[in-house]
This record gives structure tokens, sequence and C-alpha cells, in this order.
């Protein structure tokens, strides 16, 4: 299996973050326009569809306020064998924060693929909050 390891840091507080991140449902407008263009959530799974057009169903797994982590794991996607993935928050200053974003992916052929998507994704993120939600 594929583990994908990418981070970023963001000029934004840890807490504003956290917010943005366990808010599972509005990651097309909170966290990720652009990136993102629609999010439906039907109990505990949320079907997003990127900007590309591609539906991808993920199952909430965990949102851990007291460590603020998300986890979540698709499925239903033909190509993918098993895809799980979780965001964590960690405060560097009181202004900044390292927002980590851990996937787990078979095949292992499918990991460059999720580590430029991984990465242009953080960088929208990362633009977006810095620039004010």
């Amino acid at each position: 299996m594929a583990s994908v390891y990418r981070d970023v840091v963001i000029a934004v507080s840890a807490e504003r973050i956290w917010s943005v991140i366990r808010d599972v449902g509005a990651v097309h407008t909170r966290m990720a326009p652009g990136f993102v263009a629609d999010v439906r959530t039907e109990g505990d799974v949320r079907i997003v569809t990127f900007i590309n057009g591609r539906v991808v169903p993920e199952r909430i797994i965990g949102i851990d306020d007291a460590n603020r982590r998300l986890a979540y794991a698709s499925f239903g996607v033909p190509e993918r064998q098993h895809h799980n993935a979780s965001f964590q928050v960690f405060e560097e200053r009181p202004d900044a924060t390292r927002l980590v974003w851990i996937t787990d992916v078979l095949p292992d052929t499918l990991s460059d693929t999720f580590i430029q998507n991984m990465e242009k994704g953080l960088a929208v993120v990362k633009e977006h909050l810095e620039r004010g939600e």
C-alpha cells in the first residue's frame, strides 16, 4: 500500500483551520473552492464532486476535536482497492498552522496521481484560507 504524506503551513490560526476541516459538508465552499465543486452529505457519507467532474463517496470515519484530526475513506471507486486519509491540524504559532494530509491507497500505482492531487489541493486550501474564507 502506498502512503502519501503532504503538509503545508498556513498563516491562519489552528482554531480557524480546524473549524473549516471539521465542517465535512462544506469542502467546496469553506476549504477548497476551485478544487472541489460540490459536496452532499448523507449520514456519515459525503459525496464529493471534484472540479474535473469526478464524483467520490467518502465515509467519515472520525472527527477528533481533541487532536484536531479528521479521518475518512472512499469507497465504490472501481480502480481503488483501498483508500483512506486523514487531515490533522497542528498549531505552529498563534498565527500559523501546519495542516497534514496523509493518504493510504491501493494499488500503489495510484500514488503519483494522489501526490499531484494532494499538492494541488493543499495549494488551493492555503491560498483560500490565507485570503480569508
